[in-house]
């Protein structure tokens, strides 16, 4: 575990932190490169990324703390107060409460700005990737997002005073952070190479959700959650992850079916 890497005055500086810019950094200037490319204007790009950034982080807060309400009773403002307790930082995130949110408002300004929603989603697409392989190494080295039990011979253990050494003691676990490092980036070449190649409006995209969606339900049976994160359902356990992955799946799927028949779809004959 390395979750700081120095201070600067009382405030220190995370791992989990640094690679947060580093993958948003990496990803603006990807954007940059496609549009250059496209010939398209950067500049509503570089607008939507902030979007993507902030509501990526406000809506996985926000999802956390939907999850935690018992963490956060009668203390409200621990919820989104980053001094605490001497400390700079806030502590807990849930990815597709963040995805959902910068959809919803990257959505709404490709509305006002009257660009193709489906055009600007293929070209963010591959960042995901990005994000992943990078966010998922910090989250290994915060010792968060980690993994249940296992023999296999590349479990990892983690330190005292580490919440999985906390839970589980020395016991080895599945990293599961960097199973989803190496996804992310197997994500991002897989959609790179399909946005150069792709055939209709949203085939990226698409795909996407789709494979997200699969890698993310597989995952959860190996990583741990509290029990605030799973429910019971006609006998079966799944997490809230697990049914959002569903959705998301099958969101994916209609917009595969949807946006490849439009593209088939002759345009009408000119008068």
């Amino acid at each position: 575990m390395l979750p700081e890497l120095f201070h600067i005055g009382p405030v220190p500086i995370r791992m989990y932190g640094l690679m947060l810019a580093v993958s948003f950094l990496l990803g603006v200037y990807y954007v940059y490169r496609i549009a250059r490319r496209d010939n398209k204007p950067f500049e509503p790009y570089l607008t939507i990324a902030y979007i993507f950034i902030f509501g990526g982080i406000v809506g996985a807060r926000l999802a956390y703390i939907l999850f935690h309400l018992d963490e956060f009773a009668g203390n409200w403002t621990a919820a989104f107060n980053p001094f605490q307790s001497g400390t700079f930082g806030l502590a807990g995130l849930n990815l597709y409460g963040g995805v959902i949110l910068a959809i919803i408002g990257a959505i709404v300004y490709c509305r006002l700005k009257g660009l193709s929603i489906m055009d600007v989603f293929d070209d963010f697409a591959p960042t995901l990737g990005i994000g992943l392989f990078f966010t998922r190494i910090g989250c290994f080295c915060n010792g968060c997002c980690f993994g249940t039990p296992t023999d296999l011979p590349w479990g990892v253990s983690f330190p005292e005073g580490s919440i999985p050494h906390y839970i589980f003691g020395s016991a080895h676990l599945h990293p599961s952070q960097l199973y989803s490092s190496l996804y992310g980036l197997g994500l991002f070449l897989l959609l790179h190479f399909l946005l150069k190649r792709k055939t209709f409006a949203g085939q990226v995209v698409a795909v996407l959700f789709m494979v997200e969606a699969f890698f993310r339900f597989v995952i959860e049976y190996v990583r741990w959650y509290e029990h605030a994160m799973v429910f019971n359902l006609g006998g079966m356990e799944p997490t809230y992850n697990q049914v959002i992955s569903v959705s998301l799946f099958l969101l994916g799927l209609i917009i595969y079916l949807v946006q490849r028949k439009r593209a088939k779809v002759p345009p009408p004959a000119a008068a």
